[in-house]
């Protein structure tokens, strides 16, 4: 009988997983949407309509000889995964990979599920984002700074401001980074309000035009006509609250062991946003954490000792591109990390924000 994997969770992570392990094993994903999401993509996707599409993999061109049940995880236990259907998976091996929630745009909206909707969002909101003329962006992290680029590549009319408590931006990362980011914001008439926030929200939701008159911590006015969060990481372990597999961490994070399994439990794996590492929560990081597990659940499948282990490096690597032609990133080299030029980021992501990649995994053109 064919050894089962169940992977619980569709992302970056979880369909690397579940890819690898097709021609090897029983193999089941588990995830309530429709398609794969590409969420390096998803800026893009709101700027540009006519491109939007681009951000979509459907999973039924994932696995060749798998399946994808259109499902949630309600409760996972050593055994299995009870699913929101009332259905249940059992499992001879279990990978957890659901990931973490962001706000819209970054990431699609938690109930539109199906691509066609995911499309209206981006449309409507897209359609609100082209008649203001002035916009606010809170959050100088990597996604409110692809945002800012994507929507002055596309208007470079528009005013667009950056709020941000930290005093830094890209804390952690190379000096010559950091500096050389500030020189592309420059350029791009972008301009960046650090170690502030606001003293209020808005009074008009995220993504929505109207005109609105925002206040500092410093006492500055902020007017503007749209405004988008980009700030508030969400792990999705709420599947796991009942405690049927393990305690979480008070962060709601998914202890694991250095081969990324969950303690006690060395059939069941957890990676990507939802595992208590030091890892930044990026789709690099994930996918790199899925390679460990692939090889460990194939040492077990052929009998053998899982020995990989994944060991969290202190260097960050990030590629950032501000629109199609310019951007920043760090990536790690023998002697270290080192800054990327900006071709480098363009060639890498900013020119199809991996489109190219993920077509190939969901076998399509």
């Amino acid at each position: 009988m064919e050894r089962t994997v169940v992977v619980v969770g569709g992302g970056f992570g979880g369909t690397l997983v579940a890819k690898s392990l097709d021609a090897e094993a029983d193999v089941t994903l588990i995830d309530p949407r429709e398609a794969f999401v590409n969420a390096a993509a998803s800026l893009r996707a709101l700027t540009r309509p006519d491109w939007a599409p681009h951000a979509f993999f459907p999973y039924d061109t994932l696995l060749a000889h798998g399946r994808v049940l259109r499902d949630r995880a309600v409760s996972v236990d050593p055994a299995g995964v009870t699913l929101a259907s009332g259905g249940r998976v059992e499992a001879e091996f279990l990978v957890l990979a659901t990931g973490s929630g962001y706000p819209y745009p970054a990431k699609p909206n938690p109930a539109s599920t199906s691509v066609a909707r995911q499309l209206d969002d981006l449309r409507a909101t897209h359609k609100e984002l082209a008649g203001a003329g002035r916009v606010l962006i809170l959050g100088a992290g990597p996604v409110g700074l692809e945002l800012a680029g994507e929507i002055t590549e596309v208007w470079p009319d528009k005013r667009v401001v950056i709020v941000d408590r930290n005093a830094q931006l890209l804390p952690g990362f190379l000096p010559e980074v950091r500096d050389e980011l500030r020189h592309h914001l420059a350029e791009l008439g972008i301009e960046v309000r650090l170690g502030t926030g606001l003293t209020g929200l808005p009074q008009v939701e995220p993504g929505r035009a109207g005109r609105f008159a925002a206040t500092t911590d410093q006492g500055d006015e902020i007017v503007a006509d749209i405004w988008f969060r980009a700030h508030g990481v969400r792990v999705d372990t709420g599947y796991l609250a009942d405690g049927r597999l393990t305690t979480l961490t008070e962060q709601a994070t998914v202890p694991v062991t250095e081969r990324l399994t969950v303690p006690g439990h060395e059939h069941v794996y957890a990676i990507g946003d939802i595992v208590a590492l030091a890892d930044p929560k990026m789709a690099s990081y994930a996918m790199t954490q899925a390679e460990v597990v692939v090889r460990n659940i194939r040492a077990q499948l052929a009998g053998e000792q899982p020995d990989t282990v994944h060991v969290v490096t202190p260097d960050r690597r990030i590629l950032l591109p501000l629109g199609t032609r310019t951007g920043v990133g760090q990536l790690p080299t023998p002697d270290g990390v080192a800054a990327a030029t900006p071709q480098t980021v363009q060639e890498r992501k900013g020119a199809d924000l991996f489109t190219a990649r993920f077509a190939d995994r969901f076998n399509q053109p």
